[in-house]
């Protein structure tokens, strides 16, 4: 009896243990696939935020590029030809689409009240800015009149009499094509009485368009900065962004490459002179 059952019960006991090894195989199996799709969505989710990481990196580099004017915009599809019937000179001048649009919009208005807007000076970058900064500083262009190489020959004093009026290369608003000088850029004309009443309607009328006068008369809402500019305008919708993204992104470490450069760590540039304007731009 004990022979015959054994002679079933061993063969169930095989059985089982087999069963046993499968099944735990097949666990094994399953674990080590799960672990393996486990690893492997872990690593694309590595992947996608290297990815993300990188494309935030480079996003940030070309928004300095764009901030410090370091670009031809005659090859940017953002910017735009100003029509030379709305400009004061020959030379071809660019805008971002958006700041033209409105300009034309208010010199349409302007043109209806008998007032002539054109645009004196649209977007400079920085080859431009830097020529007029080098040129001031070796005396090729004269400052009220002066060789400011010879009369003043001390180059901190020179770096910030230059500051009067121009900005140092890669800080200017004028890099982002957002702002435009209407007119004349020459604080004469609007001493006249065809210049007077260009700003009067300016400053009823420029801020229905969008546009802000970012260098007004210096005092206790705006005590840094460059001196009072009533033909510099600023298009709001585009420039408030762009100053934000300035102050988050620019360091006096990225302010270099024209004459004067080591200078910069001496003056609070970017919260005195980019950020010194008139607090209704801001």
């Amino acid at each position: 009896m004990k022979k015959l059952t054994f002679k079933y019960i061993f063969p169930l006991i095989v059985f089982i243990i087999s069963l046993v090894l499968i099944v735990f195989s097949l666990i094994l199996k399953l674990e080590e696939k799960r672990e393996k799709e486990e690893n492997y969505q872990k690593l694309l989710k590595e992947e996608l935020v290297q990815k993300e990481a990188k494309r935030k990196a480079e996003e940030k580099i070309q928004q300095k590029i764009y901030l410090m004017g370091k670009f031809n915009p005659s090859e940017r599809e953002d910017f735009i030809l100003i029509p030379s019937k709305y400009a004061t000179v020959e030379n071809k001048m660019y805008l971002r689409k958006e700041t033209l649009d409105a300009f034309l919009k208010m010199q349409i208005a302007a043109d209806k009240d008998k007032v002539d807007l054109k645009i004196a000076s649209a977007t400079r970058n920085f080859d431009y800015q830097k020529s007029i900064w080098n040129n001031k500083w070796t005396g090729m262009t004269l400052v009220d009149g002066k060789n400011l190489a010879k009369s003043i020959p001390d180059d901190l004093n020179r770096f910030k009499k230059i500051l009067e009026y121009s900005a140092v290369p890669g800080t200017s608003r004028h890099h982002w094509g957002t702002d435009i000088d209407i007119n004349d850029a020459n604080g004469e004309y609007f001493k006249t009485k065809q210049g007077e009443k260009v700003y009067e309607w300016l400053v009823t009328n420029a801020p229905l368009f969008g546009f802000c006068q970012p260098y007004n008369l210096k005092g206790a809402e705006r005590e840094t900065g460059y001196n009072e500019e009533k033909w510099h305008w600023s298009y709001l919708p585009l420039s408030k962004t762009f100053t934000e993204e300035y102050k988050n992104l620019i360091i006096d470490s990225d302010i270099k490459d024209f004459e004067g450069d080591k200078y910069v760590p001496n003056l609070n540039l970017i919260n005195d002179y980019v950020l010194g304007i008139n607090p209704a731009c801001l």
